[in-house]
Protein backbone atom coordinates (compact mmCIF):
# COMPACT_ATOMS: atom_id res chain seq x y z
CA UNK A 1 0.00 0.00 0.00
CA UNK A 2 0.69 3.56 0.80
CA UNK A 3 4.46 4.77 2.35
CA UNK A 4 4.70 4.47 5.83
CA UNK A 5 6.65 6.74 7.92
CA UNK A 6 9.76 6.18 11.04
CA UNK A 7 6.41 6.00 12.99
CA UNK A 8 3.86 3.45 11.99
CA UNK A 9 1.29 5.24 13.94
CA UNK A 10 1.94 8.84 12.27
CA UNK A 11 0.55 9.31 8.68
CA UNK A 12 2.12 10.28 5.97
CA UNK A 13 0.45 13.25 4.39
CA UNK A 14 -0.98 15.33 7.96
CA UNK A 15 -4.78 16.64 7.48
CA UNK A 16 -3.95 20.03 6.66
CA UNK A 17 -1.54 19.11 3.37
CA UNK A 18 -2.73 20.91 0.61
CA UNK A 19 -3.32 18.15 -1.69
CA UNK A 20 -5.97 16.68 0.85
CA UNK A 21 -9.11 19.58 -0.66
CA UNK A 22 -8.32 18.44 -3.87
CA UNK A 23 -8.33 15.10 -3.44
CA UNK A 24 -11.80 15.55 -1.60
CA UNK A 25 -12.58 17.91 -4.82
CA UNK A 26 -12.03 14.82 -7.44
CA UNK A 27 -13.81 12.59 -5.50
CA UNK A 28 -16.92 14.95 -4.91
CA UNK A 29 -17.17 15.65 -8.83
CA UNK A 30 -16.34 12.07 -9.29
CA UNK A 31 -19.73 11.20 -7.23
CA UNK A 32 -21.80 13.65 -8.51
CA UNK A 33 -20.67 12.01 -12.19
CA UNK A 34 -21.26 8.38 -10.68
CA UNK A 35 -24.98 9.54 -9.70
CA UNK A 36 -26.00 11.39 -13.28
CA UNK A 37 -24.31 8.45 -15.36
CA UNK A 38 -26.18 5.60 -12.78
CA UNK A 39 -29.93 7.32 -12.81
CA UNK A 40 -29.32 7.65 -16.89
CA UNK A 41 -27.88 3.84 -17.42
CA UNK A 42 -31.00 2.84 -15.15
CA UNK A 43 -33.44 3.78 -18.25
CA UNK A 44 -31.81 0.97 -20.47
CA UNK A 45 -32.69 -1.95 -17.84
CA UNK A 46 -34.69 -4.28 -19.31
CA UNK A 47 -36.38 -4.88 -15.69
CA UNK A 48 -37.85 -2.86 -12.77
CA UNK A 49 -35.38 -4.82 -10.66
CA UNK A 50 -32.63 -3.55 -12.67
CA UNK A 51 -34.22 -0.01 -12.68
CA UNK A 52 -34.23 0.01 -8.79
CA UNK A 53 -30.82 -1.52 -8.31
CA UNK A 54 -29.27 1.81 -10.33
CA UNK A 55 -31.43 4.26 -8.84
CA UNK A 56 -30.24 2.80 -5.17
CA UNK A 57 -26.78 3.21 -6.28
CA UNK A 58 -27.37 6.78 -7.76
CA UNK A 59 -28.88 7.62 -4.03
CA UNK A 60 -25.55 6.48 -2.58
CA UNK A 61 -23.29 8.27 -4.81
CA UNK A 62 -25.52 11.48 -3.85
CA UNK A 63 -24.97 10.52 -0.53
CA UNK A 64 -21.62 10.03 -0.64
CA UNK A 65 -21.28 13.61 -2.90
CA UNK A 66 -23.07 15.21 0.44
CA UNK A 67 -20.65 14.17 2.55
CA UNK A 68 -17.46 15.46 0.83
CA UNK A 69 -19.21 18.86 0.10
CA UNK A 70 -19.44 18.87 3.69
CA UNK A 71 -15.67 17.91 4.39
CA UNK A 72 -14.82 20.43 1.86
CA UNK A 73 -16.89 23.24 3.58
CA UNK A 74 -15.92 22.58 6.68
CA UNK A 75 -11.93 23.13 5.39
CA UNK A 76 -12.97 26.74 4.09
CA UNK A 77 -13.52 25.39 0.38
CA UNK A 78 -16.63 26.21 -1.95
CA UNK A 79 -17.47 22.90 -3.61
CA UNK A 80 -18.51 24.13 -7.16
CA UNK A 81 -15.00 25.93 -7.16
CA UNK A 82 -13.19 23.09 -5.95
CA UNK A 83 -14.38 20.36 -8.32
CA UNK A 84 -13.94 22.84 -11.63
CA UNK A 85 -10.47 21.64 -12.45
CA UNK A 86 -11.74 17.91 -12.50
CA UNK A 87 -14.26 18.45 -14.40
CA UNK A 88 -12.89 18.19 -18.25
CA UNK A 89 -11.09 14.96 -17.62
CA UNK A 90 -13.56 12.98 -15.57
CA UNK A 91 -16.61 14.61 -18.33
CA UNK A 92 -13.85 13.15 -20.79
CA UNK A 93 -13.61 9.87 -19.21
CA UNK A 94 -17.20 9.10 -19.02
CA UNK A 95 -17.50 10.47 -22.50
CA UNK A 96 -15.52 7.73 -24.06
CA UNK A 97 -16.80 4.42 -21.95
CA UNK A 98 -20.47 5.74 -22.41
CA UNK A 99 -22.19 1.98 -22.01
CA UNK A 100 -24.15 1.00 -25.58
CA UNK A 101 -26.00 -1.91 -23.83
CA UNK A 102 -27.35 -2.67 -20.22
CA UNK A 103 -25.10 -5.00 -19.89
CA UNK A 104 -21.90 -2.31 -20.27
CA UNK A 105 -23.48 -0.06 -18.48
CA UNK A 106 -23.70 -2.97 -15.51
CA UNK A 107 -19.95 -3.81 -16.14
CA UNK A 108 -18.76 0.04 -15.75
CA UNK A 109 -20.95 0.50 -12.51
CA UNK A 110 -18.90 -2.67 -10.83
CA UNK A 111 -15.36 -2.84 -12.82
CA UNK A 112 -14.95 0.75 -13.46
CA UNK A 113 -16.22 2.24 -10.41
CA UNK A 114 -13.51 -0.39 -8.65
CA UNK A 115 -10.39 1.02 -10.48
CA UNK A 116 -11.73 4.23 -9.37
CA UNK A 117 -11.95 3.54 -5.84
CA UNK A 118 -8.68 1.30 -5.73
CA UNK A 119 -6.59 4.40 -6.88
CA UNK A 120 -8.33 6.28 -4.01
CA UNK A 121 -7.93 3.38 -1.31
CA UNK A 122 -4.02 2.71 -2.18
CA UNK A 123 -3.47 6.34 -0.66
CA UNK A 124 -6.30 6.21 2.18
CA UNK A 125 -3.07 4.36 5.01
CA UNK A 126 -0.96 7.27 4.75
CA UNK A 127 -3.39 10.04 5.38
CA UNK A 128 -4.36 11.37 8.81
CA UNK A 129 -7.41 9.49 10.26
CA UNK A 130 -9.70 12.16 9.73
CA UNK A 131 -9.21 12.78 5.92
CA UNK A 132 -8.61 8.63 5.37
CA UNK A 133 -12.25 7.79 7.64
CA UNK A 134 -13.82 10.50 4.73
CA UNK A 135 -12.07 8.70 2.00
CA UNK A 136 -13.61 4.97 2.96
CA UNK A 137 -16.80 6.09 3.59
CA UNK A 138 -17.54 7.36 0.21
CA UNK A 139 -15.59 4.97 -1.43
CA UNK A 140 -17.38 1.59 0.48
CA UNK A 141 -19.41 -0.66 -1.18
CA UNK A 142 -22.83 0.74 -2.20
CA UNK A 143 -24.18 -3.10 -1.47
CA UNK A 144 -25.28 -4.33 -4.80
CA UNK A 145 -22.60 -5.95 -6.06
CA UNK A 146 -24.66 -8.94 -5.82
CA UNK A 147 -27.16 -7.58 -8.30
CA UNK A 148 -24.23 -7.02 -10.94
CA UNK A 149 -22.40 -10.13 -10.51
CA UNK A 150 -25.44 -12.34 -10.90
CA UNK A 151 -26.75 -10.71 -14.29
CA UNK A 152 -23.54 -10.02 -16.16
CA UNK A 153 -22.75 -13.63 -15.12
CA UNK A 154 -25.58 -15.04 -16.10
CA UNK A 155 -25.35 -13.03 -19.28
CA UNK A 156 -21.85 -14.76 -20.55
CA UNK A 157 -22.25 -17.74 -19.82
CA UNK A 158 -25.39 -17.75 -22.06
CA UNK A 159 -23.54 -15.97 -25.05
CA UNK A 160 -19.98 -15.80 -26.20
CA UNK A 161 -20.75 -12.61 -28.27
CA UNK A 162 -21.72 -10.88 -24.74
CA UNK A 163 -19.11 -12.44 -23.20
CA UNK A 164 -16.48 -11.30 -25.78
CA UNK A 165 -17.45 -7.79 -26.19
CA UNK A 166 -17.79 -7.11 -22.75
CA UNK A 167 -14.35 -8.56 -22.37
CA UNK A 168 -12.98 -5.66 -24.58
CA UNK A 169 -15.22 -3.37 -23.07
CA UNK A 170 -13.75 -4.12 -19.59
CA UNK A 171 -10.42 -3.56 -21.12
CA UNK A 172 -11.15 -0.18 -22.50
CA UNK A 173 -12.48 0.80 -19.05
CA UNK A 174 -8.70 0.23 -17.34
CA UNK A 175 -6.95 1.38 -20.16
CA UNK A 176 -9.45 4.98 -20.44
CA UNK A 177 -9.28 5.23 -16.15
CA UNK A 178 -5.69 4.62 -15.66
CA UNK A 179 -4.96 7.44 -18.55
CA UNK A 180 -7.56 9.90 -17.03
CA UNK A 181 -6.27 9.15 -13.44
CA UNK A 182 -2.42 9.67 -14.38
CA UNK A 183 -3.64 13.34 -16.63
CA UNK A 184 -5.74 14.48 -13.66
CA UNK A 185 -1.93 13.80 -11.20
CA UNK A 186 -0.29 15.75 -13.79
CA UNK A 187 -2.52 18.88 -14.08
CA UNK A 188 -2.97 19.19 -10.19
CA UNK A 189 0.57 19.75 -8.08
CA UNK A 190 -0.91 19.41 -4.45
CA UNK A 191 -2.23 16.28 -5.60
CA UNK A 192 0.51 14.74 -7.29
CA UNK A 193 2.62 15.27 -4.54
CA UNK A 194 -0.09 13.76 -2.09
CA UNK A 195 0.16 10.81 -4.03
CA UNK A 196 3.74 10.72 -4.52
CA UNK A 197 4.50 10.63 -0.95
CA UNK A 198 1.99 8.17 -0.11
CA UNK A 199 3.17 5.71 -2.26
CA UNK A 200 7.13 6.60 -1.44
CA UNK A 201 8.22 7.26 -4.73
CA UNK A 202 7.84 7.33 -8.62
CA UNK A 203 8.46 3.47 -8.64
CA UNK A 204 5.81 3.26 -5.95
CA UNK A 205 3.25 4.99 -8.34
CA UNK A 206 4.01 2.49 -10.73
CA UNK A 207 3.57 -0.57 -8.34
CA UNK A 208 0.63 1.01 -7.79
CA UNK A 209 -1.11 1.33 -11.46
CA UNK A 210 0.44 -3.07 -11.49
CA UNK A 211 -1.92 -3.58 -7.96
CA UNK A 212 -4.75 -1.90 -9.83
CA UNK A 213 -4.91 -4.06 -12.63
CA UNK A 214 -4.67 -6.99 -10.51
CA UNK A 215 -7.83 -6.20 -8.51
CA UNK A 216 -9.22 -5.35 -12.33
CA UNK A 217 -8.54 -8.93 -13.17
CA UNK A 218 -9.91 -10.58 -9.89
CA UNK A 219 -13.18 -8.34 -10.38
CA UNK A 220 -13.32 -9.67 -14.49
CA UNK A 221 -12.71 -12.90 -12.81
CA UNK A 222 -15.73 -12.55 -10.77
CA UNK A 223 -18.02 -11.73 -14.02
CA UNK A 224 -16.83 -14.43 -15.39
CA UNK A 225 -15.00 -12.32 -17.92
CA UNK A 226 -11.81 -14.81 -18.95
Amino acid sequence: MGANSSDSLTPAIAADHPGVGELFAVLAYGEISAFYRLAEDAQMSPTLQGKVALASMAAAEMSHFETLQSALTARGHDVYSAMKPFVAALDDYHASTHPSTWLESLVKAYVGDGIAADFYLEIADSLDPSVAGVVREVLAETGHSEFVVHEVSAAVRSSTQDKDRLMLWGRRLLGEAITQAQYVMAQRQDLTELVITASGDLSGIAAMFDRMQERHSERMTVLGLV
